[in-house]
């Protein structure tokens, strides 16, 4: 989840969930983890103990999706299998600590001998945890650092700081920071169920990047069959085409809108078709208050765009499809989908669809073409219903344009958090490259 994230999960075996949240880099590292996708809806001595990967052959794993990504992994000791959420727009990574009737995956930190609860004097609290976009604080009554968070589709998380160990593939990762919750307020309460807490990536200090000595990591989700692959480290194989990057933005300004530990990179414009749309640069840029920030974001599902840019791509977009679509003013699905269409009972032509190119400094592009224009409503029946996938901010109050997961499946995206830049490869069989990954795994 990420405090500006709306949906994405990842299993070690890599799966994909949902929330959106705002929230840098220490050791680097040349070892190589590679993981499957599947999509699917202390002391202070320990402060900067942090093991680091050991130069290895790559490592690899695959993960599945559907609303979000999930990562299957081990906490504890001895180790308890967990599924967490991947969530590049989170710091905060958390567990749920406390048995509900509600939830089937559970972390028994009671179990865990190298569990440790962190009190609120420990430098972990009152340093490290400065980047979180809700301030730690102290529980009175037990004298533990106290976290919270909450997340834009209106969910929210709190708990206690603690430490333990994580495994990831062959990796082991000893006092590991993560928030033990007890407390969830959940919108969707029928999907988080079905995972044990989230992993939060972005580039804060406790965030599992950091923690875990990152200095790049990939993935790749797979728009045919819910799978794709995360790699933690260098990553090649014969198929991956050239990679285009963009530089990432280094935020230090402390703006109401800003959240200064996302991926963030330079909206330069969107083509639809060949069509340049002519869209003033002052609408793609971040405004005094920090809004209108560009990021990419696992752990949102669709795309959301400010609104004076949303309109300028809506009208664009129906004008190219008037021939192929009928647009149904009736449907709003979700918040911001506004742009929604009856096909009825004929089957769509996706090809006839122009693609939508989102363009960023340096020349990276994102191409968004064919099924990954529309999603189909649900329950719409034989007389289907599609509605477009880029939506209007304003109504889901986003104050910044956030790339999300749907749009990233068969693109490469690569975060090389060494060189301050993103990576991205268009029209990448994502199926195909897990496979070919996963094959040469050694773990």
């Amino acid at each position: 989840m990420s405090s500006s994230s709306i949906s994405l999960q990842i299993i070690f075996w890599l799966l994909i969930i949902s929330p959106l949240a705002f929230s840098r880099i220490l050791h680097t590292t040349n070892q190589t983890l590679i993981f499957p996708l599947t999509t699917q809806n202390t002391s202070s001595s320990l402060l900067f103990e942090r093991s680091r990967l050991v130069s290895s052959p790559p490592i690899k794993v695959p993960f599945t999706h559907d609303v979000t990504l999930t990562v299957s992994l081990t906490a504890g000791s001895p180790p308890q299998t967990i599924q967490m959420v991947l969530d590049t727009g989170s710091e905060l990574s958390w567990l749920k600590c406390k048995q509900s009737t509600s939830s089937t995956s559970i972390y028994n930190h009671v179990k865990s001998s190298s569990y440790s609860a962190i009190p609120c004097s420990s430098p972990v609290c009152t340093i490290q945890t400065q980047d979180f976009s809700l301030p730690a604080s102290c529980d009175k009554k037990t004298n533990l650092c106290h976290v919270a968070a909450s997340y834009a589709d209106g969910s929210s998380v709190e708990g206690n700081l603690a430490q333990d160990t994580f495994t990831i593939g062959s990796s082991t990762r000893r006092a590991t920071s993560f928030g033990c919750i007890d407390v969830i307020s959940s919108t969707r309460p029928e999907e988080d169920a079905k995972t044990t807490g989230l992993m939060g990536m972005n580039r804060g200090r406790l965030s599992f990047v950091n923690q875990m000595g990152l200095s790049k990591f990939s993935y790749c989700i797979s728009g045919s069959d819910s799978t794709g692959v995360l790699v933690l480290g260098e990553s090649s194989f014969p198929s991956l085409p050239p990679l285009k990057y963009t530089p990432l933005v280094n935020l230090t300004d402390r703006l109401p809108y800003t959240d200064r530990f996302a991926y963030t990179v330079n909206f330069e414009g969107i083509r639809v078709g060949s069509k340049l749309l002519p869209i003033p640069r002052s609408d793609l840029i971040r405004g005094q208050s920090g809004t209108g920030q560009t990021m990419l974001d696992s752990g949102t599902q669709f795309t959301f765009l400010r609104s004076p840019v949303y309109k300028i791509l809506k009208t664009e977009f129906t004008e190219q499809t008037k021939s192929v679509l009928t647009v149904d003013p009736s449907i709003v699905f979700e918040a911001g989908m506004d742009l929604c269409f009856r096909v009825g009972s004929t089957q769509l032509d996706f090809s006839k669809l122009p693609a939508v190119t989102l363009m960023f400094n340096g020349g990276a592009e994102l191409t968004v073409s064919g099924q990954k224009l529309l999603y189909p409503v649900p329950g719409s029946g034989s007389k289907k219903k599609y509605c477009f996938t880029f939506a209007n901010s304003e109504p889901a109050g986003i104050e910044a344009f956030i790339i999300g997961n749907h749009h990233q499946q068969n693109v490469w995206v690569e975060y090389d958090l060494a060189h301050k830049k993103i990576g991205l490869a268009n029209d990448v069989k994502c199926d195909h490259a897990s496979q070919q990954l996963l094959a040469s795994r050694r773990v």
